[in-house]
C-alpha cells in the first residue's frame, strides 16, 4: 500500500464533498491534516478542540453535510465531550476523528493514551477504531452513513497514529531487519518476528482494491395511512396549533418547500430552535409569544420534530383534552412524557409536506382562533415595548435588541450563545429566513458561540454573521477571535455586558439571599478582541447605537472581525424563568 492512512482518509472526505475540517493540531493527527490540505480541503485550526466540534455541528445543521472535526489523542478528544453531547441531543450529524496511540503500544501507558472509545460510547451514535488498513474505507464510510441515518447524531472514529503514515515509514519505525542479519539472539529474533507479524497484519490490504462505496443514508419511512388519519383529525378541529422543532430542518434542501407548505396549511404555528425563521421575519400564522396560552386553549396540537420535554412542561403545558399528534424520527422522543393519540415515526419535514398535499384548508373556520392568538401575541409585544422604554443603569437591553433587530438586513444569520441576554434576544430578534438562527439546542450549552459562528461563516459565506453573546458565555470562546482573524472570516459579535451571570443571579439572590458565584466584572471585551487583531467597539449610551452598528458592519465588510461591548442595565423582564 503506497498511500498513507492520512491520504486515504483525505480521499474519503473528498468523496463525501467535505469542503473543510475543523481541528487543533496534534502529533497524532498530522497526516490527516497534511493530506486533507493537499486534497484541496480547507483546514480551519482553532484554539480549543471544543470549538472545532461546535463548528462541525453548526456546519452540519446548516448544510446537511456531516461536519468533520479532527482532534489529537487524550485531552484533545476529552475536550470534545460537551460538544459531542450537544450534537447528540440536537440530532446533528457530525464525524469526529480522534488520534490514538500506536496499535502496538496501546494500553501500555504511552503519551495521551486513554480508553477513548469507552469514554464516548454513551454520547455518540457509534464509536469505531481503525485496527488495520483494511478498516479505513469500510469503517469510515459506515461512520458517515450512521451519522446521517435515522435520528442523526455524532460518531467517533479512533485513528491510531501508526495507521496514518505510509507502510514504508511504519516498517522503519518498527525496525524491520533482514532475516539473514547476524548477531541477533533468540529473544531479539522472536521480538522482531512479533513486530513483523504485527505490521503485516496492519497492512494486509491494498487500498486500490478498496474503492469507496458510500452506504445509503436512510430515514424512517412515512406511512400514507398516518397522513390520512392526521387529515381526518384536522378536519374535526377548530383550534389547532402546530409546533415545529429543529428536527424538521434536517432536510435543508427542502426547507423552502416546507415553508410554503406550512403557510398553505393555514394553522397557527410556533417555531422552536432551528425552525425559527422558517416563515420569514413576519407571517400572519407565526405566533411568537404566549405559546402556553395557545396550548391550553387548543383542541389539537401537532408536534413536528420536538418532544414533550421541559419546554412543554413535560406534556403538561398542553390541554389535557386536546388531541396530540406527534411526528419524530426518534421513537423515544415520539412518546416522551405524554403518549400521542397519533404517533408518526417519520421525518417531520416529509410528514408536513405530505400533509400539505392532502389537507385542503378551503374554509375560514380557523380565522377566529388565529385572530385570538394574534391579539394575545400583540399584547405581549406591547408589554415588551413598555419594558424596553424603561430607564435602567446603562443601556436597556431590550431597547438595544429592538434597535439591533431593526438594523439587521435580510441577509443575516444569528448565532445565540448566552443566558439572560440571549434568551431576551429570542423574544425580540426575528430571523429573516429559514436556517438563519443557530442556538445550542435542548442541551442549553453555554460556549457554542464562536464555534457555531465559525461553522456558519464557512457554510454561509454570503451571509452577515451576528454572534449574540452573554458576557458569561463570551468567556468560553472569545479566544477564537484569533481564529477568525487568521482565516479571514469576519463575524460581528455583540456582548451584552451586565457584569453578571444574570439568569442565575436574579432568582438565586431573591430566594437564597446570596449572589455567590454570579458576579462578573464589566470586562473590556472590546479591548480583548483588539489584542487578537480584530476591531472592538464600546457601547455605553443608547444614542451611540446607530453609529456603532453601522461602523461595525462596515468594518466586517472589509474582512475584519468585530466585537461590540454593550454595557447593559438590569431588568426583571425574565424573572422566574429558569428551566429545570
Amino acid at each position: 500500500m503506497t498511500q498513507s492512512g492520512g491520504e486515504v482518509i483525505a480521499s474519503i472526505l473528498k468523496n463525501h464533498h467535505i469542503p473543510c475540517i475543523f481541528t487543533l493540531c496534534g502529533g497524532h493527527i498530522s497526516p490527516i491534516l497534511v493530506a486533507s490540505k493537499a486534497a484541496g480541503i480547507r483546514i480551519i485550526d482553532v484554539r480549543d478542540e471544543a470549538n472545532a466540534a461546535f463548528a462541525a455541528d453548526a456546519f452540519a445543521r446548516l448544510t446537511g453535510i456531516p461536519g468533520v472535526a479532527v482532534v489529537t489523542a487524550g485531552p484533545g478528544v476529552t475536550n470534545t465531550v460537551t460538544p459531542l453531547k450537544n450534537a447528540q441531543m440536537a440530532q446533528s450529524p457530525l464525524v469526529l476523528f480522534g488520534g490514538a496511540a500506536a496499535t502496538i503500544i496501546k494500553g501500555r501507558g504511552s503519551l495521551q493514551d486513554i480508553d477513548q472509545v469507552s469514554l464516548l460510547q454513551s454520547i455518540v451514535k457509534l464509536t469505531v477504531t481503525i485496527n488495520q488498513n483494511c478498516d479505513l474505507v469500510p469503517v469510515i464510510e459506515h461512520a458517515f452513513q450512521v451519522a446521517q441515518s435515522g435520528t442523526p447524531g455524532p460518531v467517533f472514529v479512533e485513528c491510531p497514529i501508526d495507521l496514518l503514515y505510509s507502510e514504508e515509514m511504519v516498517r522503519e519505525w518498527y525496525g524491520a531487519k533482514p532475516e539473514t542479519e547476524s548477531g541477533m539472539g533468540i529473544k531479539s529474533k522472536l521480538y522482531q518476528f512479533y513486530l513483523d507479524r504485527h505490521v503485516n497484519r496492519m497492512f494486509a490490504c491494498d487500498y486500490d482494491a478498496m474503492q469507496p462505496a458510500p452506504e445509503i443514508v436512510t430515514a424512517p419511512g412515512l406511512k400514507p395511512e398516518r397522513v390520512a388519519k392526521a387529515v381526518r383529525l384536522l378536519k374535526k378541529t377548530e383550534r389547532p396549533v402546530l409546533i415545529i422543532g429543529s428536527q424538521a430542518m434536517l432536510r435543508q434542501a427542502e426547507v423552502e418547500i416546507l415553508a410554503q407548505t406550512v403557510a398553505e396549511l393555514g394553522i397557527p404555528v410556533y417555531l422552536a430552535g432551528m425552525a425559527r425563521g422558517l416563515l420569514g421575519r413576519s407571517h400572519r400564522l407565526h405566533m411568537r409569544h404566549r405559546r402556553g396560552f395557545a396550548l391550553k386553549q387548543a383542541d389539537l396540537v401537532l408536534l413536528a420534530g420536538m418532544p414533550c420535554d421541559f419546554r412543554l412542561g413535560y406534556g403538561r403545558s398542553i390541554n389535557s383534552k386536546a388531541t396530540l399528534v406527534s411526528v419524530n424520527r426518534s421513537k423515544a422522543d415520539l412518546n416522551l412524557n405524554r403518549k400521542p393519540e397519533l404517533g408518526v415515526l417519520a421525518d417531520p419535514c416529509d410528514f408536513l409536506i405530505a400533509l400539505g398535499t392532502r389537507f385542503e384548508n378551503s374554509s375560514n373556520r380557523f380565522e377566529p382562533w388565529i385572530q385570538a392568538l394574534a391579539d394575545s401575541n400583540l399584547q405581549r409585544e406591547q408589554e415588551i415595548s413598555a419594558t424596553a422604554a424603561e430607564k435602567t443603569d446603562f443601556i436597556n437591553p431590550l431597547a438595544f435588541l429592538k434597535q439591533l433587530d431593526a438594523f439587521l438586513d435580510d441577509n443575516c444569520l444569528i448565532v445565540a450563545d448566552g443566558g439572560d441576554f440571549v434568551a431576551t434576544a429570542s423574544y425580540i430578534m426575528q430571523p429573516r429566513s429559514p436556517l438563519s438562527w443557530l442556538d445550542p439546542g435542548v442541551f442549553g450549552t453555554l460556549g457554542v458561540g464562536a464555534g457555531f459562528a465559525l461553522g456558519a461563516r464557512l457554510s454561509r459565506p454570503d451571509k452577515e454573521i451576528w454572534l449574540i453573546y452573554g458576557d458569561g458565555a463570551a468567556g468560553y470562546s472569545l479566544q477564537e477571535m484569533d481564529t477568525f482573524v487568521r482565516h479571514g472570516l469576519p463575524v460581528i459579535a455583540v456582548v451584552g455586558n451586565d457584569g453578571s451571570w444574570a439568569q442565575i443571579a436574579r432568582d438565586q439572590v431573591e430566594v437564597l439571599n446570596d449572589d455567590v458565584g454570579t458576579v462578573l466584572n464589566r470586562t473590556a471585551y472590546h479591548q480583548v478582541v483588539e489584542g487578537f487583531g480584530g476591531r472592538g467597539f464600546l457601547l455605553e449610551a443608547a444614542e451611540q447605537i446607530p453609529a456603532v452598528l453601522a461602523e461595525a458592519r462596515d468594518t466586517a465588510r472589509k474582512g475584519i472581525p468585530v466585537l461590540i461591548n454593550v454595557l447593559i442595565g438590569k431588568t426583571d423582564f425574565r424573572k422566574g424563568s429558569i428551566s429545570m
